[in-house]
């Protein structure tokens, strides 16, 4: 196997004890079965697709996008699909990519679409998705690059204690990977054109969520932008993290910083003050 075969693996296993898989942890065996079109509606590719990034309230902000009334529930009842996962080794064709378009069944004049947050970070995906849904609109919510890291870990040992198991040796390494936002992005961009991508900030939108839902529902199409979903039903929520000493953190924050400096100098929309460990970098 694979060193990225390994590393798919290891995130398919992450598994709720049920065997269905635990929400943002990382993949699934299967996609979920595909739902029934009802009478009127019709298939096709998804209008919008968030692809990044986990641990960054990307549960959240598709919760207050689908209340919006021009957008139809979420495809098979979940907000994240991991079509793509399987063909980290390859077997894509033109039937893989009609098969994704049935996850989308929606009545005219409605918008659909789903946000698996691995999909940023997985190197396979962005020419599949290009092929797959070629004019997509793309979401990415990105996070204090340390801060993600941390909540991704907590997670990760969430998930080893429901398996019964330690926390993977990899994990770490898997969770600090998730956090190099530049090349992730570059890569969506050599097959995307820019206007298609929405970059957000899990900070920004904690800090103003009407402000940043109306960008968001402006860039999705949507024809009331003002609309205000009820906040109080998708409250914010921050987990507790693992504590790093001084030492520990300024080594990962050394380690992430070229790729933050290239960040936003590529993304002028990233406000780098409002990430607590690279605040610095603002001026």
């Amino acid at each position: 196997m694979t060193a990225l075969g390994g590393l798919i693996a290891r995130l398919r296993s992450a598994r709720s004890p049920n065997g269905s898989a635990a929400a943002s942890d990382g993949g699934v065996d299967t996609p979920p079965a595909v739902p029934r079109c009802p009478p009127g509606s019709r298939t096709g590719p998804p209008d919008f697709v968030g692809v990044g990034t986990q641990r960054a309230g990307t549960t959240r902000w598709f919760r207050l996008i689908a209340e919006h009334p021009e957008i139809t529930s979420p495809p098979a009842g979940t907000k994240e699909l991991h079509y793509f996962d399987q063909f980290y080794a390859g077997g894509w064709d033109e039937a893989s990519s009609a098969r994704y378009h049935e996850y989308f069944p929606r009545a005219e004049g409605r918008k659909v679409g789903e946000w698996t947050p691995m999909y940023c970070s997985a190197p396979w995906i962005a020419p599949l998705l290009a092929e797959a849904a070629p004019e997509a609109r793309l979401l990415v919510l990105l996070r204090d690059p340390v801060e993600r890291y941390l909540s991704g870990l907590q997670l990760g040992r969430k998930v080893a204690v429901r398996r019964g198991a330690p926390l993977s040796r990899y994990a770490p390494i898997e969770a600090f990977a998730r956090g190099l936002y530049h090349g992730q992005l570059m890569g969506l961009l050599e097959h995307f054109p820019r206007e298609q991508l929405l970059v957000l900030q899990y900070e920004r939108c904690s800090l103003e969520p009407a402000v940043e839902l109306e960008r968001t529902f402006s860039f999705l199409g949507l024809q009331d932008t003002a609309l205000r979903p009820d906040l109080e039903r998708h409250p914010r929520r921050q987990k507790e993290k693992p504590a790093l000493d001084e030492r520990t953190r300024r080594a990962y924050v050394e380690a992430y910083e070229q790729d933050v400096r290239a960040l936003v100098g590529a993304f002028a929309e990233i406000d780098v003050s409002l990430w607590p460990n690279f605040a610095h970098l603002a001026s």
